[in-house]
């Protein structure tokens, strides 16, 4: 997986090319904010978000397209390179405030990708924030995260007021769901996007349970289902907890559709519930690997294997923090830097509304057919 890249993938080498020539395309001279100027030569971005612990595989397709991205960086500023600083959380609230000041005290960090999780970025922002440090999230997508006033909070993809919607119209409209159930985890993610689903689907929805993350007999639950002549199950969180309770789901006799969403799109889930996998829905903000021929080309060559899970909006993230230090941007400018930004990424037109959210959102739904999760189209 982390074998050395063998060639060159000339679109991303334009893109990265044009980035030191302004944030419109790369038609115009870089903004003459305080900050600009030559790029210093000992600065870093940080990825932040689970490298470790149950939720790492997530973290790590986040972080293989970070590393591209400064690959590709790298090359072309071989006498002034970049570094990347890494802080695992885990997926854990708990560790992230002690983490973000971590980052805000190496004052060569100078934006970070991440935090990946809704959890720890409702527990670090706010130092983030009043530090000035910036942070383009990739992946997390609880919908209240911009509704703080962060001035320094921006994320690379659409949120859970889009994703929900979007669950609950698939569930509807292509499954013809007539008796969907919902369960979330509690998790500041996973409760506030079935919460979504459930009033998009109102008086439809036939029942619905909490469980825990960490928690591994879900006997209760599938009592529930199984009693309420569910035909959809909708369940908001993460692989951990996905698998074993589609698994004992299915060992029950269940028969219906298992709907989830961005936090279960990983490898592990396949792995853990194997068979009881098969026919899983999962939505995500995150664009099919083939949607960027060229990115998912040189990601193939470095790492062995398609981008996966929010690789290219990883890849996106770090881009616009290098596009800013290669205009001669420090802490303090890149954010207004940042909130100007407008240029096609590898996923979508890189741009930020008044809030720090993205300007270009789209959703799509995808199945697990063979052992293999595939796209199944983009849902509008």
């Amino acid at each position: 997986m982390r074998s050395t890249m063998k060639l060159a993938v000339p679109v991303l080498a334009a893109a990265l090319a044009l980035s030191a020539c302004g944030t419109k395309g790369g038609d115009g001279a870089a903004p003459a904010a305080s900050g600009g100027g030559p790029a210093a030569c000992d600065l870093k971005i940080g990825m932040f978000g689970a490298l470790t612990g149950p939720n790492a595989n997530l973290g790590i397709y986040i972080q293989n397209g970070v590393n591209l991205a400064l690959d590709d960086y790298n090359a072309k500023h071989a006498d002034c390179k970049v570094a990347l600083e890494n802080y695992d959380s885990q997926g854990d609230p708990t560790q992230a405030p002690g983490l973000a000041k971590k980052a805000i005290d190496d004052k060569k960090v100078v934006g970070i990708v991440g935090p990946a999780f809704s959890g720890e970025s409702k527990a670090a922002d706010p130092l983030f924030n009043e530090a000035g440090l910036v942070t383009i999230t990739p992946s997390a997508t609880n919908p209240k995260l911009a509704d703080n006033g962060w001035k320094t909070f921006f994320r690379a993809l659409g949120n859970d007021a889009t994703q929900g919607p979007a669950a609950a119209k698939y569930i509807k409209d292509t499954l013809k769901a007539t008796k969907p159930f919902v369960i979330d985890d509690a998790s500041e993610y996973g409760k506030g996007l079935a919460d979504i689903v459930r009033k998009d689907l109102a008086d439809a929805v036939v029942g619905n349970d909490t469980i825990q993350q960490k928690q591994t007999d879900f006997s209760a639950s599938v009592t529930k289902v199984k009693a309420s002549g569910a035909d959809t199950l909708f369940f908001g969180g993460y692989s951990p907890e996905a698998a074993p309770l589609i698994k004992q789901l299915r060992d029950a006799g269940w028969k219906g559709t298992f709907v989830v969403a961005d936090g279960v799109k990983d490898q592990s889930y396949i792995d853990n519930a194997k068979a009881a996998a098969e026919g899983t829905i999962i939505t995500c903000p995150c664009v099919p690997a083939d949607v960027a021929p060229d990115f998912q080309k040189a990601y193939k060559a470095k790492y062995n294997q398609d981008p996966n899970t929010y690789s290219g909006e990883g890849y996106d993230a770090a881009t616009i923090l290098l596009d800013g230090i290669a205009a001669g941007k420090n802490r303090a400018s890149m954010v207004d830097f940042v909130k100007s930004y407008d240029k096609k990424g590898v996923t979508k037109q890189l741009k930020f509304d008044a809030k720090g959210e993205s300007a270009d959102i789209h959703v799509f739904a995808y199945k697990v057919e063979g052992g293999k999760i595939v796209s199944a189209g983009e849902i509008k």
